[in-house]
């Protein structure tokens, strides 16, 4: 009797690790599907926290818009502030990655080295907060997705899945909600304040800027205005 509990136990244990290999494969086959699935333009993708603010019951704020139908310097000016090589890299600025991991292995603070592909694959399939283990899962994420995925139409999810504040995500809510106008219409000044809103949205408010965030702005302002090269692959 003894025996055939303990044959039956061993049983049952292999079964649940069968089980859970099968949900950490299917989980991580998750994204490299969804990326296949969110090339076609029709398709309009959630980030995660936008599907955690409707578990929630939250709810959210988001307009889908073509990248065609956002002001050009908009583009612009998110590359500026957020990821200058977005147009050179393939997903990950090894540049950067690399003065990173050397401040690092200095013991000197580490700077972001985040890059646009990098913040879409983290919105659409990974997890808020600094960690480790997701930046493991981000770097090879990133590079897929930049491989599939051309730089327009990243760029296009990207500005429709960040977020701008508390349940505003996508540029159009941000615009509407902040300066009362849609996307397309906006300023070289709104759109660099709604650049450098980015890293901190829910400290910082684009309508009602501090005297940090107007410096910011403006030397995003001034890069966008010159951006050249930087941003060819939008054009």
């Amino acid at each position: 009797m003894g025996a055939r509990r303990g044959f039956s136990s061993r049983g049952g244990l292999r079964r649940w690790m069968r089980l859970g290999v099968l949900a950490i494969a299917v989980m991580a086959a998750l994204p490299v599907v969804l990326t296949v699935l969110y090339l076609p333009p029709f398709v309009h993708p959630v980030s995660t926290l936008m599907l955690k603010d409707l578990a929630t019951l939250r709810g959210y704020d988001r307009q889908w818009v073509a990248l065609g139908d956002i002001a050009p310097v908009l583009a612009h000016s998110v590359i500026m502030s957020e990821d200058g090589q977005f147009c050179s890299h393939r997903g990950v600025d090894l540049g950067e990655l690399r003065g990173v991991i050397s401040d690092a292995l200095d013991g000197e603070a580490t700077r972001g080295a985040s890059t646009i592909p990098m913040q879409t694959v983290k919105n659409l399939f990974l997890w808020n907060g600094r960690s480790f283990v997701r930046k493991v899962v981000e770097l090879p994420l990133a590079i897929y997705f930049d491989a599939l995925v051309p730089k327009r139409r990243i760029m296009e999810i990207y500005l429709n899945i960040a977020e701008w504040g508390p349940n505003i995500y996508g540029i159009e809510a941000a615009s509407q909600h902040y300066f009362g106008k849609p996307a397309k219409q906006l300023s070289r000044r709104q759109a660099a304040l709604l650049a450098v809103t980015l890293p901190n949205p829910a400290a910082r408010n684009p309508a009602k800027p501090g005297p940090g965030l107007r410096r910011l702005a403006s030397v995003i302002e001034r890069r966008a205005s010159r951006a050249g090269a930087y941003v060819q692959c939008l054009d």
